[in-house]
Order: C-alpha cells, then structure tokens, then sequence
C-alpha cells in the first residue's frame, strides 16, 4: 500500500464520516444543496486523501502536487468538507456555516480562484472529467520536459450524470489512445440519478465503455475502504489511465433516504439528520469536530507539506530549474511584444494578400519560436485550420515531448482538454476548429471563460465567404454567440497585420480569446510602419477623411475591404466616409468614452459584417444602419454569395446616402 502509517480503520471510519456530518449539516444550513455524493463516496474520498493523495494547504499551488477534480461538482461539500479538515486557512468552519451563501467560498458548485486548492470549476457535467484529461496530458508533457521536477496524478470523482454527458466519450477515448496513465476515475457508481434509478435512462456498461477505450478498469465495493486502497494501488501501477467502478449508496448513513433519488439534491431534513448521526455514532452537534479526526486530517496535510518541501529541494539542485520555472510564468510579454513588432514591419512592406487563417500560420512561426511553452492542436482540421507551425512534433501515446495534439474529431473535449492544460500550467494551449463548429465547443469555452484561463480558439472559415460547403458550415450567428461570453475576447482581423496583432494579444491577456479566421484571401491593409499594436484598443480609425465625415463604416474582418471599396465610391461622390476597423468588440468597450466617441463621431454610422447584427450595440445607434446578415447562407462560390446577400460596397455606398440625406433624394 501506499500508506505512510499504520491505517487505523476506526479512525478513518471517522474520518469519513466527518465528511458526512459536514456535508449534511451545511446543506441542512442552506436550504439547498446535495448530500448524496458527499454522503455515498466519503469513504473513496477519504482513502483517497488519506493515503495516496499528495496536497499543501500552506502552498496549495505548489506546481508537482497531485491534482484531484470533483467532477460531479454538485457533490462541492466533499471538497469543501475535505478542504476544512485538511486546514486550508480560507475554509475556517465560518465558511461551511455559509454554504451556498452571498460572498462564501462554499459556493453551489466548486468554483476555480474562489477558495485555495479547487483545480477547475464544476458543474456542468462532463467538463470535470474532461479538463482532468488535459491536466493529465500536462503532468505527461511537464514529465517529459523535466522528469526530476514533475511526477505527480490527477485523480477524479465522477457520477453518473458525468459519464453520460457526450463529452465524456471524447474524453475517455483520447485519454485511452494517449495512454494518460497517470489519469484515475473513481466512479461514484450509486445507480441513481435526479429522475430515480440510472434504469429510467441507460443500460451502457460503463466498465466495457471504459475497457474499450483502452483504460484499466476495476470494479469494488466503494464503502470497502481496504478494497478501494487495493484498487487505487493497482491503478497506480499500471500505466493505461485507470477507472474504478464504485458501487456506493448514495446518502450513506441517512438511514431511511439512502440509497434513493431523494437524497440527491435536498436537505436531509431534522430529523433524518438526527437519525443519521445515531446510524454513524456521531455524537457531535453540528459543525462541531473531535480532536482525533481534525488531528488526523491535519497529519495528512503535515505529509503533504513535507512532500513538497522535498519537492522544492530538488527544484534548487536541478538543472531543469531555470527552464521550469520560466515556464511557470506568464509568457515573456516583452519579448513577443518584440518579436511580433518586427514581423508587423516586414509585413507592411511584403504586403501579403492572404488568407487570416494563413496569416495565423505566418504568425505562428513567431509566437511558436518565441515562446516555448505554447501547444497547438485542431480538431482533425490541421490542414484547414493552419494551426502547425514548421518543426511541431506529434504528440503521440509514451511520447510526449511534442508541442503537437491531434485532438481528433472532437471540438467539445478539446476545448475542455486545453481549459485543463491550462490550469495545470507549464503550457499555453490553442486548438483549431471552424467556427460553424464552436457551438460544439461552447460550454467549455464558458467554463474556459468564468475561470479566467489563457486558452486561445483559432476557429477559422469565419463567414459565407468559406463558399460552396453552404449554410451547415457558414456561421451566421456564432460571432454574436461567441461576443455574449463574458470575459471572452473575440478577434476578427481583417488582415495579416491585425491577425499577429491579435495574437500577441491572446498570448498575453488572463482569459480564454477565439480567433475567427476566414478562408478566402484578403488584402493587405495595414501597409504603414507603426510602432504600437492598434488592435489593443479593439476598434481603430483605419482611414480617416480629410474633412468632417459624413458617415462612419465599421467592419471586421473581410467586410473591412468592402468598407474600403464604398468608402472609394461615397468619395466619388463628395461624400467623406470614415472606415473604422473593429477587430475586438470586448477590447472597445474597455476604453474610455472619449477614446469611443473619438472613433465613432456623431455622423450615420453603418456596421458591415457578414453575419447578424445581434451584438453591435456597442458601435450602432437604433437610427444606424447594419449590413450583413439575416438568416442562414447557401451553397456557392464566395463572390456570388457577397453579391447575391447584399454585402457589396454598392449596397454599402447606397445605405450610406439614405442615411445622409433620405433615399428619395439620392433618387
């Protein structure tokens, strides 16, 4: 066993039913909230900490710990009950008391950067399970890099609502194909779910999925505390990713609501409580711990401390330290400043009219041999995508010193893979899909966002303009979608210069960003030698009129070439029109109202965009016009279907008059 004392069995019978009175008490205290996991899998979890897990509360980010994901997030109280026994300081019992209350860290569902030692916020189901595989992934990649420096498990508890969720099966199957053995899932296997029994909804054999997927699969009694150790110890010593199969009862110890649906997501109630403290001998009021149990909590986190102390000697004596620690940090914001800066200059002068999507791979090249701690991958989209700069090497199962992830047809997993590598640290990940497609990778890139990761979404065949693969693949709505996202930076250059731009930017910001990129080429039309990156403000006058404007047009992405072209025909008619580039919506609205108005004026404005207008508030009065779109696209080459929608500098140049000076007299 992997213990480092004798195991007193009724000790850590207390120790598990601490979880229990905890979890029962502050639900109970709440009004709300769910007793059931914490209930039925205190026993894994208690193993679990007791004897494998490796965490320091007094350095609770300390980078070679072990990482341990609630997946079943609504199950927070275990990790919260776990995190007060253990003596995290900002998880004092006054915290417990306020479950689920205005201002606590003991929110509903467990919440990254909220309170020391939560890895990844939880909730929706699937994602816990998922950002586990890229932390995994992380732990094999840091090993590769600095063996000395990084040895260390993440380890999951997962319910049945988890391995349901679709996302799961992306999850498992790559894990299994990478052979992410240092990966454990100990599956709270209670046969219940919100409805009633997992009957009423399912009959997979989770453990044939799993074993299917090339996972090591075991299958124990999770109230056996000795058989649970067993099988943690065996799935240690294999080097597939693991999945244990707990068969609990769900509500241990609630002795007339265990083991039913009723338990799961409300309060025990008073009485049952009280029947409940009889049924598991514990004698205490609410909130209220025995010295033995809080001594042997806090022995586990002396353990810990001493681990990581050990860890940080080697750290000082290895000849890894100066490289691991860099990687550690923030990108060298200074140096890819630089960096992109000169490449900006020889592309005002090489003038390149190319695609973003390729502008991105030009771009690549510099971010990548700047900073060596990015990983890039797509969705089985590389050659479309453009997301492999030259030299990546594959990242493949026991080889894992690449800077390469073939994620496969599967959107949703890869964005929850890189929220985990992310979070994990060491690495800057970015993943490549179209961007028809980022409803499929949505509710990671909103997990991505709440937490605030660097993860960077290069989705690309932005608009109608990818042509003649029609409607299903030409996104209308997504943009608006994407810009909803709080904390979520959304770029849509409009040329090579814009495209780096934005890239720099993404590298260096504390939240998730999505690139959409387009398919057909685009001029050049930054083709001035500036010093400072404009995209920064997130909207620019790109050109401005000699005298008063008229009217402003603001574009992104390719429609500021159209904005371009009628801003030429209004000139022919002595009308002075603004083009305003609005790369990043979220970076405009942070800049000061003068700076706003400054780009915008008072004169008609016109908003062009090759998709719904949904979103442009922020640059467009009711009066203002819009050109774009307002329903699905069709099957066609590009040209035909800028013309046949009405997104020419024609129709722009028109709406501009009407605008001005009323359509009948332009007549």
């Amino acid at each position: 066993m992997n213990q480092m004392t004798r195991i007193d069995p009724a000790l850590e019978t207390k120790m598990a039913n601490a979880i229990r009175a905890l979890a029962m008490d502050a639900v109970e205290a709440a009004k709300s909230g769910h007793p059931g996991a914490p209930m039925g899998m205190a026993d894994v979890a208690t193993v679990l900490f007791n004897r494998f897990m490796r965490v320091d509360p007094s350095d609770h980010a300390w980078p070679d710990r072990d990482r341990f994901v609630m997946s079943a997030g609504h199950g927070s109280m275990l990790v919260y009950a776990i995190h007060h026994l253990l003596g995290y300081d900002d998880m004092g019992m006054d915290q417990v008391r306020a479950f689920r209350q205005m201002g606590s860290r003991t929110a509903g569902h467990p919440e990254y950067g909220h309170a020391k030692g939560i890895e990844v916020t939880t909730g929706p189901l699937g994602q816990g399970i998922t950002t586990a595989v890229g932390m995994a992934l992380a732990e094999r990649m840091a090993h590769a890099r600095w063996p000395d420096l990084t040895d260390h498990w993440t380890y999951v508890i997962a319910g049945d609502g988890c391995l349901m969720e679709g996302i799961s099966h992306e999850a498992i199957d790559l894990a299994g194909h990478l052979r992410l053995g240092r990966l454990i899932v100990l599956w709270d296997d209670n046969g219940i779910t919100i409805d009633g029994g997992t009957d009423l909804s399912t009959s997979t054999d989770q453990q044939a999925r799993f074993a299917a997927a090339g996972w090591h699969v075991q299958a124990v009694n999770g109230h056996d505390r000795e058989a649970v150790a067993a099988a943690i110890e065996a799935a240690r010593a294999d080097d597939r990713p693991s999945m244990i199969a707990c068969r609990t009862v769900i509500g241990f110890g609630a002795p007339n609501k265990q083991g039913g649906h009723d338990v799961h997501g409300a309060p025990l109630g008073a009485d049952e409580i009280a029947a409940a403290r009889k049924q598991l001998d514990w004698p205490h009021d609410p909130f209220t711990l025995p010295e033995d149990v809080t001594a042997a909590w806090a022995a586990i986190a002396a353990r810990g401390a001493q681990a990581r102390a050990s860890w940080a000697a080697r750290l000082e004596s290895s000849a890894n330290r100066a490289a691991f620690l860099a990687a550690q940090r923030a990108p060298d914001a200074q140096a890819l400043r630089k960096a992109i800066a000169e490449y900006c200059q020889r592309l005002t002068q090489a003038r390149p009219k190319v695609a973003t999507r390729k502008a991105s791979e030009m771009a690549l090249e510099v971010v990548n041999a700047t900073l060596p701690q990015t990983i890039g991958g797509s969705a089985d989209l590389t050659g479309s995508n453009l997301t492999r700069s030259k030299g990546m090497q594959s990242i493949r199962p026991r080889d894992y010193a690449g800077r390469y992830v073939h994620y496969g047809i599967r959107e949703h997993a890869m964005a929850a893979v890189m929220n985990g590598i992310a979070l994990h640290g060491g690495f800057i990940p970015y993943g490549g899909t179209f961007l028809a497609f980022a409803d499929y990778s949505r509710p990671a890139i909103r997990l991505g966002a709440l937490m605030g990761v660097p993860v960077v979404h290069v989705m690309t065949h932005d608009s109608i303009g990818l042509g003649e693969d029609g409607p299903t693949h030409q996104p209308v709505e997504h943009l608006a979608s994407l810009r909803a996202i709080p904390n979520l930076q959304v770029f849509r250059p409009a040329d090579a210069v814009e495209t780096a731009e934005a890239w720099e930017i993404a590298l260096t910001s504390q939240g998730p960003s999505v690139l959409a990129l387009s398919r057909q080429n685009l001029p050049a039309l930054r083709v001035e030698d500036e010093d400072t990156n404009r995209s920064r403000r997130g909207a620019y006058v790109l050109r401005a009129t000699p005298t008063s404007r008229d009217v402003t047009l603001i574009a992104t992405g390719s429609e500021v070439e159209i904005a371009l072209a009628a801003a030429d025909l209004l000139r022919a008619d002595r009308i002075s029109a603004a083009v305003v580039s609005a790369p990043c919506f979220e970076l405009f609205a942070r800049q000061d109202r003068a700076y706003r108005q400054g780009v915008l004026c008072d004169a008609p404005r016109i908003g062009i965009e090759a998709a719904i207008r949904q979103g442009w508030e922020l640059f467009l009065r009711p009066e203002d016009g819009f050109v774009g779109m307002t329903g699905f696209g069709a099957s066609a080459p590009a040209p035909a279907l800028y013309a046949h929608f009405g997104i020419t500098p024609q129709a722009v140049a028109a709406l501009a008059k009407q605008l001005i000076k009323g359509e009948d007299e332009w007549r």
